[in-house]
Order: C-alpha cells, then structure tokens, then sequence
C-alpha cells in the first residue's frame, strides 16, 4: 500500500464507500418492517436500482471520448460529435419509453425491459476487438450504444415515476423521499465515475466497461427480487394481452435497430433534431393561441425557459467531452485518470444541493427568493464564469505549462451550483404552469431541448479541435472564451426580461386543479435533482 498512487486511493476509497452502502442495503432488506427510517422499503429499493443504473452510465460516460479516439481512433473533433450525438439520444428516447409506460407497460415492466436492455449494451461494450475504424468489431461497439440509448428511454423517467407512486399525493413525506432517491442517482454517479475511470483507463477498456455492464446488472437483479416492496406501483394501467405487450417488446428492439443506423450519422441526426425540435415548438405555440390570456401567457413563459435549455446544456455537458480531454492533455493531474475528475460535480450536487434547498426557503420567507426565469439568468451567468475562471486561470498560469489542477475544482464547482440554479428549478415551472392536458408534452419539450444541448455540446467540443480534429489549449480556450462571454451576456439579458416572464407566470392566480401535476410526470421536486444531468 505504501506503493499506491493517488489514483489507487480514491478508487480504494470509491469500493469502501460502494460496499458501505451495499450493506446499508442488505440491512434494509432482511428487515421484515414495511417501513424503513421512516418510508416505504420499495423507496429504497428504487434507490438501489437507480445507483446501479447511474453507477453505469457515468462511468461509461467518464471514459467515452478516450475511448473513441484512444481504440476506435477518431480524431478527438470526431468524438465530441459522436459523444453529443449519443448523449442527445438518450434525453429523446425517453418520450417513446414513456408513452408506452404510460399507455401500455406500467413503468415496472417498461422499467425491467429497459434494464435489460441496457444490462446487454453494457456487456457489449466490453467487447473490444483489435481497434480502429477498419475492425469490423466497431458494429459491435454502435449496437452497445443503441441497447443503451433504448434501454435509457425505458428507464430513464419511469423509475422516477414509481417513487412517486410509493405515496398519496397529499403525503408530506414526498419531498423527503425524493432527495433520497437522488442521493442514489448522485451516490452512483460519483461512484460508478471513479471505478469505472480507474479500471478503463488504468488496466484496460473492457474492464471499466465490464464493471459498467456487471454495475446494470446488480441494478437489475435488485430491482427483480425487490418487486414485493413495490406494493403495486407502476403496473399497467389495464390488463395486456400477451401478444400486445410481446409487440410492445418489439418495438423496443426495432428502435435499437434504427438507433444502431442513426447514431452512426451525426449529422442526420443534427437535420431530425433541428425539424423535429422547430415542429415541437411550432406545435407548443400554436396550442397556446388556443388557451385564455393567463394560461396562453404561461405557456410563453414556458417557451422563454424551455428555449436557454441548448446553451445552458450546451455548455455544461463540455464536462464529459471536451473538458474531459482538457483534464487528460493539460492538466497537472498527478497520475489520477482524466475521466476520474467527472465524479466532481455529482459530488458537488451531493454536498450543495440540500444548502441550496435551505437557501431558496429561507429566501422564500422574506419574499426574496429570486424567480424561476432570474434563477436562469444566474445560472447562465455562472456557466459563463465557470469557462472564464478556467480560461483566465490558465493563462494567468502559462499557456506552455500545465494548468494546476485546483481549476478544474473551481470549473466544476461554478457548473454544478449553476445546475442547481436551473435543473430542479426548470422541472418545477414545467410541472407548474403546463396546463394539465398539455403536462406530458410540456415535460418532453423539456427534455427534447435538453437533448439539443447535449447536441449542440458535442459541436462546440469539435470547434475545439480547430481543423485538424486535434485539441490545443489555446484552441479549446479560445472557444471557451468566446462562449463564456455569450453565456454571461445571454444571462444578462434574461435577468432583465425576468420580470416580463414572472408576470407571464401568473403565480398569484395559480389554482391546484391547474398544475400539471405531482412528481410522478417523472422527475423528483427537490433542489439539485441531476436529470442526467439528469439529474442532467
């Protein structure tokens, strides 16, 4: 142990802190009461799965971009476009995941049917084959990431859906068990980012993603055994026949099919993302003529916030592309594995989320809790400060030498408290002000902008690497100050149309029986929810 790097020690730390809360686990189970410190067992339960579906898809999330250009051998331009073309996919293949929930499934089957599918493209992504564009085991590697794409759109808000299905709607323990379950989406992030990282790019790819594919499985294999805690939440809202919901599965793995073609074409999916987002707004819009003046005008405070999705997303999913690169080319990291420093923000989300919380309440009770559309001013502003610090830090440091380390602290520490100003609090005005038959809607055009950030983020992450595909650091800080800049001035501009949006909001005049609805449209209320994310 006197050996050990750095590197060592943190993924020693991750496995204690794993099997922590593995016995933590154990312990809630073999208890024979209903109930545990105070909530239903199947809250746990959820808990469980979710940590394990997180712990696998942030740590194959940390080490993707290496693994694109360091074994399949596409430029590191290629990759950002690749990585935003996947990551776009798995906020879009929610709506059908869903909708088929929703109609069909239940979100217990829709929930199992997704697990698998994602436990089979994490087992894929083991598979490595010799490496290079030219080796025909690269089909192998697309499929993986269709099975996870798909399998994500299953999953992804469903099982959210069923914490939400533990308890009455009138049940003052909701909150408190949604930050639960969002410590195990972070819990799992943080871990799974370490783990994974170390064993990928430490020992091997098919390691890191191996511990990936076995993370999904454990996730599954909980989720399976704890049915009975479940206590019928998310079953199918009518009997199915056989037949109906074999053809439903069908669906899923045709959708793998038609992923596994399209995620291999950036740019065809740049042209579907671009028609298909301005037809989803053009459709949110016109719905809106339709509703009385109040309502009309909350359905334009919606467009207004759903619209900074892109830019906000665009800037902070740099995180698992381009500023992953950044960590691993230029900075003075000490040995420790580049994709290990994206367990920095769920770790921030964990330790800052519940202060934030406290912080808008207090707020609250002197009436100066800043308004949903100024929280995303200062949540743009924040971004752009996030890039800034970063680019002014490393120039003040040296251009030719490497950057110190305690920038990437202080970059991911300005992202995750502006998520934390925009994620949860965005989810929360979608569910408020949507009309009730325009709730699901509302909650895709949501997502749908959030998956165009993701996008537009693969895009800026190539600027970065100029027209050789090759990252600099005075390339990718170039890029960083420009759209820090835009950040900070788009932020500007909604603090001072915040106003004119507040009173579109109609707050005052909100009834119950015109919110679009509780948390169980899919995503938890309380404050730092990554919406992966997520939890972005």
């Amino acid at each position: 142990m006197a050996l050990w790097a750095e590197a060592d020690w943190i993924a020693a730390i991750a496995t204690i802190m794993l099997f922590v809360f593995l016995g933590a686990g154990a312990l809630i189970a073999s208890s024979r009461k209903p109930e545990f410190a105070g909530h239903p067992k199947g809250l746990y339960m959820l808990f469980f799965a979710e940590m394990w579906e997180r712990f696998s898809y942030y740590g194959m999330r940390a080490i993707l971009v290496f693994y694109l250009a360091q074994h399949w051998l596409y430029s590191e331009a290629k990759s950002n476009v690749i990585y935003g073309a996947y990551t776009a996919l798995v906020y879009i293949t929610p709506v059908l995941g869903g909708y088929l929930a929703d109609r069909y499934l239940g979100q217990r089957k829709a929930v199992l049917f997704g697990g698998l599918l994602l436990a089979v493209g994490h087992s894929l992504m083991a598979v490595e084959g010799t490496g290079g564009q030219d080796d025909p085991t690269i089909n192998v590697f697309w499929a993986a990431l269709a099975f996870i794409i798909v399998g994500s759109g299953f999953l992804k808000a469903n099982i959210s859906v069923m914490v939400g299905q533990l308890y009455k709607l009138t049940d003052t323990r909701r909150d408190a068990a949604y930050t639960i379950f969002y410590m195990g989406i972070n819990v799992g992030a943080a871990l799974g980012t370490i783990l994974v990282a170390y064993l990928g790019q430490t020992i091997g790819w098919g390691f890191g993603f191996g511990l990936a594919g076995i993370g999904m499985l454990a996730g599954l294999v909980v989720f399976v055994l704890g049915k009975g805690a479940l206590n019928g939440a998310g079953e199918a809202p009518a009997p199915l026949a056989r037949n109906r919901e074999m053809m439903l599965y069908g669906v899923g793995f045709a959708s793998v099919a038609v992923i596994w073609a399209l995620v291999q074409y950036q740019d065809v999916i740049q042209g579907l993302l671009a028609v298909s987002g301005i037809a989803l707004l053009g459709y949110v819009l016109f719905e809106s003529f339709k509703l009385p003046k109040e309502a009309r005008e909350r359905m334009f405070a919606i467009l207004f916030l759903i619209s900074l999705n892109p830019i906000f997303w665009g800037l902070f999913e740099q995180a698992g592309g381009s500023m992953n690169q950044f960590t691993d080319k230029f900075v003075d990291r000490s040995g420790v594995p580049a994709g290990i420093f994206q367990s920095i923000n769920p770790i921030y989300i964990i330790l800052f989320a519940p202060l934030f919380a406290a912080v808008w309440q207090m707020l609250a009770k002197r009436g100066l809790e800043p308004s949903a559309p100024a929280k995303f001013g200062i949540a743009l502003l924040q971004m752009g400060l996030a890039n800034l610090v970063l680019v002014w830090g490393a120039k003040a440091w040296g251009i030719e030498v490497m950057t110190p380390v305690i920038l990437v602290f202080a970059y991911y520490l300005l992202a995750t408290t502006a998520e934390l100003c925009l994620s949860p609090v965005g989810l929360s005005a979608m569910n408020r002000l949507a009309p009730k038959y325009l709730a699901s809607l509302i909650m895709g055009a949501w997502f749908y902008m959030t998956a165009v950030g993701n996008f537009v983020a693969g895009k800026i992450g190539e600027a970065t690497g100029g027209h050789d595909g090759v990252i600099t650091k005075s390339g990718l800080l170039s890029i960083y100050d420009m759209f820090g800049w835009i950040a900070i001035g788009v932020g500007v501009v909604v603090l001072l149309l915040s106003p004119i949006v507040k009173r579109w909001m109609h707050l005052d005049t909100l009834k119950d029986d015109q919110l679009a609805g509780e948390s169980e449209l899919g995503e938890p209320q309380a404050a730092g929810i990554k919406t992966d994310g997520e939890t972005r």
